[in-house]
Protein backbone atom coordinates (compact mmCIF):
# COMPACT_ATOMS: atom_id res chain seq x y z
CA UNK A 1 0.00 0.00 0.00
CA UNK A 2 1.34 3.47 -0.82
CA UNK A 3 2.33 5.50 2.22
CA UNK A 4 0.24 8.59 1.58
CA UNK A 5 -2.05 10.66 3.79
CA UNK A 6 -5.66 9.91 2.87
CA UNK A 7 -7.95 12.85 3.58
CA UNK A 8 -10.91 10.49 3.24
CA UNK A 9 -10.30 9.64 6.89
CA UNK A 10 -10.53 13.33 7.75
CA UNK A 11 -13.85 13.61 5.97
CA UNK A 12 -15.28 10.89 8.19
CA UNK A 13 -15.28 13.52 10.96
CA UNK A 14 -15.95 13.26 14.67
CA UNK A 15 -14.46 10.93 17.24
CA UNK A 16 -13.55 8.23 14.75
CA UNK A 17 -11.28 10.67 12.89
CA UNK A 18 -9.63 11.78 16.12
CA UNK A 19 -8.89 8.16 17.02
CA UNK A 20 -7.50 7.51 13.55
CA UNK A 21 -5.27 10.55 13.84
CA UNK A 22 -3.98 9.40 17.23
CA UNK A 23 -3.33 5.90 15.89
CA UNK A 24 -1.51 7.38 12.90
CA UNK A 25 0.70 9.50 15.15
CA UNK A 26 1.50 6.50 17.36
CA UNK A 27 2.26 4.38 14.31
CA UNK A 28 4.49 7.07 12.78
CA UNK A 29 6.35 7.53 16.05
CA UNK A 30 6.88 3.79 16.24
CA UNK A 31 8.34 3.83 12.74
CA UNK A 32 10.64 6.72 13.64
CA UNK A 33 11.76 4.98 16.84
CA UNK A 34 12.36 1.74 14.96
CA UNK A 35 14.36 3.51 12.30
CA UNK A 36 16.46 5.31 14.88
CA UNK A 37 17.30 2.00 16.54
CA UNK A 38 18.10 0.41 13.19
CA UNK A 39 20.36 3.15 11.86
CA UNK A 40 21.76 4.32 15.16
CA UNK A 41 25.10 2.68 14.50
CA UNK A 42 25.37 4.65 11.25
CA UNK A 43 24.78 8.08 12.73
CA UNK A 44 27.79 10.38 12.51
CA UNK A 45 28.39 13.81 14.02
CA UNK A 46 25.49 15.98 15.13
CA UNK A 47 22.09 16.84 13.80
CA UNK A 48 20.70 13.33 13.19
CA UNK A 49 22.45 12.50 9.92
CA UNK A 50 22.21 8.96 8.60
CA UNK A 51 23.81 6.95 5.82
CA UNK A 52 21.31 5.42 3.39
CA UNK A 53 22.35 2.47 1.25
CA UNK A 54 23.94 3.43 -2.07
CA UNK A 55 21.42 1.75 -4.34
CA UNK A 56 21.66 4.20 -7.19
CA UNK A 57 22.88 1.59 -9.63
CA UNK A 58 26.12 3.38 -10.34
CA UNK A 59 24.81 6.69 -11.62
CA UNK A 60 26.34 8.64 -14.48
CA UNK A 61 29.29 10.60 -13.17
CA UNK A 62 29.77 12.60 -10.01
CA UNK A 63 26.89 13.77 -7.81
CA UNK A 64 25.44 17.25 -7.74
CA UNK A 65 26.24 18.15 -11.35
CA UNK A 66 22.66 19.05 -12.12
CA UNK A 67 20.81 18.78 -15.42
CA UNK A 68 19.88 21.19 -18.18
CA UNK A 69 17.48 18.74 -19.84
CA UNK A 70 13.85 18.87 -18.75
CA UNK A 71 13.14 15.83 -16.57
CA UNK A 72 10.47 14.43 -14.28
CA UNK A 73 11.04 12.14 -11.29
CA UNK A 74 8.24 9.91 -10.06
CA UNK A 75 7.99 8.61 -6.48
CA UNK A 76 6.38 5.16 -6.59
CA UNK A 77 4.81 4.36 -3.22
CA UNK A 78 3.70 0.79 -3.91
CA UNK A 79 7.07 -0.38 -5.25
CA UNK A 80 9.32 1.79 -3.06
CA UNK A 81 11.20 3.22 -6.05
CA UNK A 82 11.84 6.48 -7.89
CA UNK A 83 11.79 6.65 -11.69
CA UNK A 84 13.25 9.37 -13.89
CA UNK A 85 12.39 10.48 -17.44
CA UNK A 86 13.75 13.02 -19.88
CA UNK A 87 10.98 15.12 -21.41
CA UNK A 88 11.29 15.35 -25.19
CA UNK A 89 9.05 16.20 -28.12
CA UNK A 90 5.85 14.36 -27.19
CA UNK A 91 7.81 11.55 -25.55
CA UNK A 92 9.26 10.41 -22.23
CA UNK A 93 12.65 8.65 -22.22
CA UNK A 94 13.74 6.77 -19.12
CA UNK A 95 17.05 7.96 -17.63
CA UNK A 96 19.89 5.46 -16.99
CA UNK A 97 19.53 3.06 -14.03
CA UNK A 98 15.85 3.90 -13.54
CA UNK A 99 13.94 3.00 -11.42
CA UNK A 100 16.09 3.34 -8.30
CA UNK A 101 15.19 1.24 -5.26
CA UNK A 102 14.67 3.47 -2.23
CA UNK A 103 14.25 0.91 0.55
CA UNK A 104 11.15 2.74 1.83
CA UNK A 105 7.76 3.92 0.60
CA UNK A 106 8.09 7.57 -0.45
CA UNK A 107 5.50 10.21 0.45
CA UNK A 108 6.85 13.38 -1.23
CA UNK A 109 9.58 14.62 -3.57
CA UNK A 110 11.07 17.93 -4.73
CA UNK A 111 13.93 19.01 -7.04
CA UNK A 112 16.31 21.77 -5.91
CA UNK A 113 16.05 25.06 -7.87
CA UNK A 114 19.45 24.45 -9.54
CA UNK A 115 18.38 20.91 -10.59
CA UNK A 116 21.37 19.41 -8.76
CA UNK A 117 19.52 17.37 -6.11
CA UNK A 118 16.33 15.38 -5.65
CA UNK A 119 14.92 15.17 -2.12
CA UNK A 120 12.58 12.30 -1.27
CA UNK A 121 10.63 12.10 1.98
CA UNK A 122 9.76 8.70 3.40
CA UNK A 123 7.75 7.78 6.49
CA UNK A 124 10.72 8.49 8.78
CA UNK A 125 13.43 10.26 6.76
CA UNK A 126 14.35 12.69 4.01
CA UNK A 127 16.87 11.23 1.56
CA UNK A 128 19.10 13.16 -0.83
CA UNK A 129 19.95 12.09 -4.38
CA UNK A 130 22.36 13.90 -6.68
CA UNK A 131 21.02 14.40 -10.20
CA UNK A 132 23.75 13.59 -12.69
CA UNK A 133 24.11 15.22 -16.11
CA UNK A 134 22.40 12.24 -17.79
CA UNK A 135 19.50 12.41 -15.33
CA UNK A 136 20.52 9.34 -13.35
CA UNK A 137 20.50 9.51 -9.56
CA UNK A 138 23.29 8.94 -7.03
CA UNK A 139 22.39 8.44 -3.37
CA UNK A 140 24.09 10.90 -1.02
CA UNK A 141 25.06 10.06 2.57
CA UNK A 142 23.57 13.18 4.12
CA UNK A 143 19.85 12.68 4.68
CA UNK A 144 18.04 13.26 7.96
CA UNK A 145 15.83 11.18 10.22
CA UNK A 146 12.48 12.96 10.41
CA UNK A 147 8.83 12.20 9.69
CA UNK A 148 7.18 14.70 7.32
CA UNK A 149 4.18 14.66 4.99
CA UNK A 150 5.42 17.26 2.51
CA UNK A 151 8.62 19.13 1.59
CA UNK A 152 9.48 22.26 -0.37
CA UNK A 153 12.58 24.37 -1.02
CA UNK A 154 13.03 28.15 -0.94
CA UNK A 155 13.60 29.79 -4.36
CA UNK A 156 17.24 30.59 -3.49
CA UNK A 157 17.89 26.89 -2.86
CA UNK A 158 19.32 27.46 0.61
CA UNK A 159 16.48 26.17 2.80
CA UNK A 160 14.26 23.10 2.86
CA UNK A 161 11.05 22.95 4.89
CA UNK A 162 9.06 19.93 6.01
CA UNK A 163 5.49 19.64 7.29
CA UNK A 164 5.90 17.46 10.36
CA UNK A 165 3.74 14.34 10.65
CA UNK A 166 4.16 13.89 14.41
CA UNK A 167 4.08 17.41 15.83
CA UNK A 168 2.14 20.54 14.85
CA UNK A 169 5.31 22.13 13.45
CA UNK A 170 7.16 23.22 10.35
CA UNK A 171 10.70 21.80 10.30
CA UNK A 172 13.52 23.91 8.84
CA UNK A 173 16.80 22.67 7.31
CA UNK A 174 19.77 24.45 5.77
CA UNK A 175 20.99 23.01 2.45
CA UNK A 176 24.70 22.55 1.74
CA UNK A 177 25.19 23.98 -1.75
CA UNK A 178 27.95 21.49 -2.62
CA UNK A 179 26.63 18.19 -1.26
CA UNK A 180 22.92 18.91 -0.94
CA UNK A 181 23.18 17.82 2.70
CA UNK A 182 20.58 18.94 5.22
CA UNK A 183 21.36 20.54 8.58
CA UNK A 184 18.36 20.63 10.97
CA UNK A 185 17.86 24.14 12.33
CA UNK A 186 14.56 24.59 14.11
CA UNK A 187 10.97 23.46 14.42
CA UNK A 188 8.31 26.16 14.64
CA UNK A 189 4.91 25.17 16.09
CA UNK A 190 1.50 26.39 15.00
CA UNK A 191 -1.78 26.39 16.93
CA UNK A 192 -4.26 23.54 16.45
CA UNK A 193 -7.39 25.75 16.53
CA UNK A 194 -10.38 23.65 15.49
CA UNK A 195 -10.69 20.59 13.28
CA UNK A 196 -8.58 17.47 12.91
CA UNK A 197 -5.02 18.31 11.89
CA UNK A 198 -3.86 16.04 9.06
CA UNK A 199 -0.67 17.41 7.42
CA UNK A 200 -1.08 17.38 3.64
CA UNK A 201 1.08 19.96 1.86
CA UNK A 202 3.62 22.73 2.49
CA UNK A 203 4.34 25.39 -0.15
CA UNK A 204 6.92 28.20 -0.22
CA UNK A 205 5.93 31.44 -1.99
CA UNK A 206 7.87 32.54 -5.12
CA UNK A 207 9.69 35.26 -3.17
CA UNK A 208 10.48 32.84 -0.33
CA UNK A 209 9.02 35.13 2.33
CA UNK A 210 5.84 33.17 3.07
CA UNK A 211 5.12 29.49 3.72
CA UNK A 212 1.62 28.04 3.53
CA UNK A 213 0.51 24.71 5.02
CA UNK A 214 -2.58 22.65 4.14
CA UNK A 215 -3.71 20.60 7.13
CA UNK A 216 -6.72 18.59 5.98
CA UNK A 217 -9.73 19.42 8.14
CA UNK A 218 -7.43 21.76 10.10
CA UNK A 219 -7.44 24.26 7.21
CA UNK A 220 -4.36 26.41 6.49
CA UNK A 221 -1.54 27.98 8.50
CA UNK A 222 0.81 30.74 7.36
CA UNK A 223 4.47 31.30 8.29
CA UNK A 224 6.75 34.24 7.52
CA UNK A 225 10.36 33.67 6.51
CA UNK A 226 13.39 35.91 6.09
CA UNK A 227 15.62 34.25 3.44
CA UNK A 228 18.62 36.41 4.33
CA UNK A 229 18.68 35.57 8.04
CA UNK A 230 16.89 32.22 7.92
CA UNK A 231 14.33 33.36 10.49
CA UNK A 232 11.09 31.34 10.39
CA UNK A 233 8.04 32.42 12.40
CA UNK A 234 4.38 31.49 12.69
CA UNK A 235 2.36 34.42 11.33
CA UNK A 236 -0.74 33.66 13.41
CA UNK A 237 -2.71 33.65 10.16
CA UNK A 238 -5.03 30.74 9.51
CA UNK A 239 -8.02 29.51 7.55
CA UNK A 240 -10.42 27.48 9.67
CA UNK A 241 -12.80 24.93 8.17
CA UNK A 242 -16.12 24.78 9.98
CA UNK A 243 -17.44 21.60 8.33
CA UNK A 244 -16.22 18.31 9.76
CA UNK A 245 -16.45 16.63 6.35
CA UNK A 246 -14.05 19.01 4.62
CA UNK A 247 -10.34 18.61 3.86
CA UNK A 248 -7.75 20.96 2.32
CA UNK A 249 -5.33 18.75 0.41
CA UNK A 250 -3.04 20.78 -1.84
CA UNK A 251 -1.80 24.31 -2.54
CA UNK A 252 -0.53 26.45 -5.40
CA UNK A 253 0.62 30.07 -5.50
CA UNK A 254 0.70 32.37 -8.53
CA UNK A 255 4.05 33.81 -9.66
CA UNK A 256 3.39 37.20 -8.04
CA UNK A 257 2.25 35.66 -4.73
CA UNK A 258 -1.04 37.52 -5.06
CA UNK A 259 -3.29 34.44 -4.82
CA UNK A 260 -3.33 31.13 -2.99
CA UNK A 261 -5.21 28.20 -4.56
CA UNK A 262 -6.48 25.38 -2.34
CA UNK A 263 -7.74 21.95 -3.44
CA UNK A 264 -10.62 21.28 -1.05
CA UNK A 265 -12.64 18.07 -0.87
CA UNK A 266 -15.80 17.07 0.98
CA UNK A 267 -18.46 19.47 2.22
CA UNK A 268 -18.28 22.83 0.41
CA UNK A 269 -15.37 21.46 -1.60
CA UNK A 270 -13.87 22.65 -4.88
CA UNK A 271 -11.10 25.07 -5.82
CA UNK A 272 -10.85 27.66 -3.04
CA UNK A 273 -9.05 30.88 -3.96
CA UNK A 274 -7.66 33.49 -1.54
CA UNK A 275 -5.96 36.81 -2.08
CA UNK A 276 -2.65 37.11 -0.22
CA UNK A 277 -2.15 40.32 1.71
CA UNK A 278 0.73 41.71 3.75
CA UNK A 279 2.14 39.18 6.20
CA UNK A 280 0.21 36.36 4.54
CA UNK A 281 -3.30 37.57 5.40
CA UNK A 282 -5.77 35.48 3.38
CA UNK A 283 -9.15 36.66 2.09
CA UNK A 284 -11.55 34.59 0.02
CA UNK A 285 -12.17 35.92 -3.50
CA UNK A 286 -15.65 36.34 -4.96
CA UNK A 287 -17.20 33.07 -6.12
CA UNK A 288 -14.81 30.84 -4.16
CA UNK A 289 -14.83 27.88 -3.89
CA UNK A 290 -15.24 27.08 -7.59
CA UNK A 291 -16.67 23.73 -8.65
CA UNK A 292 -14.20 20.87 -9.15
CA UNK A 293 -14.37 17.10 -9.40
CA UNK A 294 -14.47 14.55 -6.59
CA UNK A 295 -11.55 14.85 -4.11
CA UNK A 296 -9.30 17.47 -5.74
CA UNK A 297 -5.80 16.48 -4.66
CA UNK A 298 -3.15 18.42 -6.60
CA UNK A 299 -2.91 21.82 -8.31
CA UNK A 300 -0.59 23.36 -10.88
CA UNK A 301 -0.60 26.59 -12.90
CA UNK A 302 0.70 26.74 -16.46
CA UNK A 303 3.78 28.85 -17.21
CA UNK A 304 1.71 31.76 -18.51
CA UNK A 305 -0.24 31.98 -15.26
CA UNK A 306 -3.47 32.10 -17.24
CA UNK A 307 -4.64 28.53 -16.62
CA UNK A 308 -4.98 26.32 -13.58
CA UNK A 309 -5.28 22.52 -13.44
CA UNK A 310 -6.48 20.30 -10.59
CA UNK A 311 -6.25 16.52 -10.24
CA UNK A 312 -9.53 14.99 -9.08
CA UNK A 313 -8.35 11.84 -7.35
CA UNK A 314 -11.60 9.88 -6.99
CA UNK A 315 -12.91 10.86 -10.45
CA UNK A 316 -9.55 10.09 -12.13
CA UNK A 317 -9.83 13.35 -14.08
CA UNK A 318 -8.06 16.69 -14.47
CA UNK A 319 -10.12 19.88 -14.32
CA UNK A 320 -8.87 22.91 -16.28
CA UNK A 321 -9.72 26.56 -15.62
CA UNK A 322 -8.94 29.90 -17.17
CA UNK A 323 -7.97 32.51 -14.57
CA UNK A 324 -9.87 35.77 -14.90
CA UNK A 325 -10.09 39.11 -13.14
CA UNK A 326 -9.68 38.79 -9.39
CA UNK A 327 -8.51 35.21 -9.98
CA UNK A 328 -12.04 33.99 -10.72
CA UNK A 329 -11.95 30.52 -12.29
CA UNK A 330 -13.88 29.49 -15.41
CA UNK A 331 -13.91 25.89 -16.65
CA UNK A 332 -12.08 25.33 -19.95
CA UNK A 333 -14.11 23.86 -22.81
CA UNK A 334 -14.03 20.05 -22.60
CA UNK A 335 -12.98 20.00 -18.93
CA UNK A 336 -12.56 17.73 -17.03
CA UNK A 337 -10.10 15.62 -19.03
CA UNK A 338 -9.43 11.93 -18.49
CA UNK A 339 -6.39 10.91 -16.43
CA UNK A 340 -4.93 7.78 -14.92
CA UNK A 341 -6.68 5.96 -12.10
CA UNK A 342 -6.67 8.17 -8.99
CA UNK A 343 -4.60 10.93 -10.54
CA UNK A 344 -2.78 12.43 -7.58
CA UNK A 345 0.11 14.72 -8.60
CA UNK A 346 0.61 17.33 -11.36
CA UNK A 347 3.56 19.25 -12.78
CA UNK A 348 4.51 21.39 -15.80
CA UNK A 349 7.80 21.04 -17.70
CA UNK A 350 10.27 23.98 -17.59
CA UNK A 351 9.41 25.10 -21.11
CA UNK A 352 5.69 25.17 -20.37
CA UNK A 353 4.96 22.78 -23.24
CA UNK A 354 3.59 19.80 -21.31
CA UNK A 355 1.56 18.97 -18.24
CA UNK A 356 2.53 15.76 -16.43
CA UNK A 357 0.20 13.74 -14.22
CA UNK A 358 1.02 10.89 -11.82
CA UNK A 359 -1.73 8.39 -10.95
CA UNK A 360 -1.78 6.39 -7.72
CA UNK A 361 -3.87 3.63 -9.30
CA UNK A 362 -1.88 3.40 -12.53
CA UNK A 363 -3.31 2.85 -15.98
CA UNK A 364 -1.08 4.79 -16.73
CA UNK A 365 1.29 5.65 -13.86
CA UNK A 366 2.53 8.78 -15.64
CA UNK A 367 0.75 10.66 -18.43
CA UNK A 368 1.99 13.66 -20.41
CA UNK A 369 -0.39 16.15 -22.04
CA UNK A 370 0.17 18.91 -24.56
CA UNK A 371 -1.75 22.20 -24.54
CA UNK A 372 -4.19 22.52 -27.42
CA UNK A 373 -3.34 25.12 -30.06
CA UNK A 374 -6.97 25.82 -30.94
CA UNK A 375 -8.86 25.65 -27.64
CA UNK A 376 -6.87 27.59 -25.01
CA UNK A 377 -6.21 25.55 -21.87
CA UNK A 378 -7.43 22.25 -23.33
CA UNK A 379 -5.30 19.16 -22.68
CA UNK A 380 -4.34 16.57 -25.30
CA UNK A 381 -2.71 13.30 -24.22
CA UNK A 382 0.66 12.91 -25.98
CA UNK A 383 2.21 9.88 -24.29
CA UNK A 384 2.19 7.78 -21.13
CA UNK A 385 4.48 5.28 -19.36
CA UNK A 386 4.50 2.68 -16.60
CA UNK A 387 6.97 4.02 -14.02
CA UNK A 388 7.46 0.57 -12.45
CA UNK A 389 5.25 -2.49 -12.21
CA UNK A 390 1.90 -0.86 -12.98
CA UNK A 391 0.21 0.24 -10.79
CA UNK A 392 3.34 1.56 -9.11
CA UNK A 393 1.30 3.56 -6.61
CA UNK A 394 2.59 7.00 -7.64
CA UNK A 395 2.43 9.43 -4.71
CA UNK A 396 4.30 12.42 -6.16
CA UNK A 397 6.07 13.74 -9.22
CA UNK A 398 8.90 16.31 -9.17
CA UNK A 399 9.79 18.26 -12.33
CA UNK A 400 13.09 20.05 -12.94
CA UNK A 401 13.11 23.83 -13.25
Amino acid sequence: MPAIIDEGMVEAGGMRTGKIRMMRAMRNWAMVRGLLLTVGVMLTGCGGFFVPPDNSGGGGGGGGGGTTTARVYVANGATGTVSGYSIGAAKLTEVPNSPVTLGFAPVAAVVSPNNAFLYIAGPASISVYAINSDGSLTAQNNGVVISVASIDISPDGKWLFGLDLIRNTVDQFQIDSSSGGLTPLTTVPYDSLTGNITPQMLKVSPAGNLIFCALGNGGERVFTFDPSSGTLAYANQAIQLNASGTSDNALAIDSTASYLYVARSGTNGGMAVYSIGAGGVLNSVAGSPFAAGNRPFSIVLDKTGKYLYVANRTDSTISAYSIGTGSALTAVSGSPFGGGQQVISLGVDPGGTYLLAGANGGGPDLAMYGFDATTPGKLNLTTSVATDTDPAGVVAIAVTH
